[in-house]
Order: C-alpha cells, then sequence, then structure tokens
C-alpha cells in the first residue's frame, strides 16, 4: 500500500515556519536536521488523533532558494484553499487558533460535509480548518 508522506511547503525563513506551525498549529516536529549546505530537512505534522490513530502527511519546510521559489511563497495554490487540517475538536482548535493569532478569512460555517473556516498560515497560504461531518471523514 501507498500513502502519500510528505508535501513540501516553500518558506521563507526555517526558524519562523517552524515555529507558526508548532505554536499557532499546534503540530509536532518531527525533524530538523542540517544539511551540511546551508539547508534544512525540516518536517511538522499534526498530532495524532485524540483517538490514538497515526499522524497523517508532514510538511517539509522547505526554505526558498532563488527569487523565482521566493516569489511562490504564500501563493503556492494561486489564491486557491490548497491544503486541509482536519479536526476531531472544531471549536477547540478554532478557538486555541484564535488565541494564537491565526488570521482566519471568514467566520465558521457549518455545511453539510462538516464544520469548515478559512484561515491563511504566516505567509497567506490558504487552509481550511475541517471538522468532517460523521460519516464524511
Amino acid at each position: 500500500m501507498s500513502s502519500l508522506a510528505l508535501v513540501a511547503l516553500v518558506v521563507r525563513d526555517y526558524d519562523e515556519a517552524i515555529a507558526f506551525y508548532t505554536d499557532a498549529l499546534g503540530f509536532d516536529l518531527v525533524e530538523d536536521t542540517d544539511r551540511g549546505d546551508g539547508s534544512r530537512w525540516v518536517v511538522v505534522r499534526p498530532p495524532a488523533g485524540s483517538d490514538g490513530a497515526a499522524a497523517g502527511t508532514g510538511l517539509l519546510l522547505a526554505r526558498a532558494k532563488n527569487g523565482e521559489q521566493d516569489s511562490r511563497v504564500g501563493d503556492q495554490t494561486g489564491g486557491r484553499v490548497g491544503f486541509f487540517l482536519h479536526t476531531d475538536d472544531f471549536a477547540r482548535d478554532h478557538a486555541r487558533m484564535t488565541a494564537a493569532g491565526v488570521r482566519f478569512l471568514e467566520e465558521p460555517r457549518h455545511e453539510p460535509y462538516g464544520s469548515v473556516v478559512v484561515f491563511e498560515d504566516l505567509y497567506g497560504n490558504r487552509w481550511d480548518l475541517l471538522q468532517p461531518a460523521v460519516g464524511n471523514g
């Protein structure tokens, strides 16, 4: 069986990205290895679910290496939501993220597929915080 292990996210600075994803979003820092050439292999991942389920796909925080990559920081999906963070407790995580200063672009919505709200990461990439409705997870 195959699984999607990592998705690269181009960032401006390793440490500010680590701080945002671990402090504001509550992700775990899985790896931070100096590669010896000025770059690092940095992986963050949402923690395991409260039901004991293993954490899912991680983010490889990849520092932009040139002007073209730097121009993509914060707009890697053309302005649309490109990342989907599932939660098992929408109200808890929305309140925690709000207290941590995460910028939400709308009020929470309750749709047939679940509770959802769009937020931006520190660079402006758009994310959904989503608690799927029972049977839609």
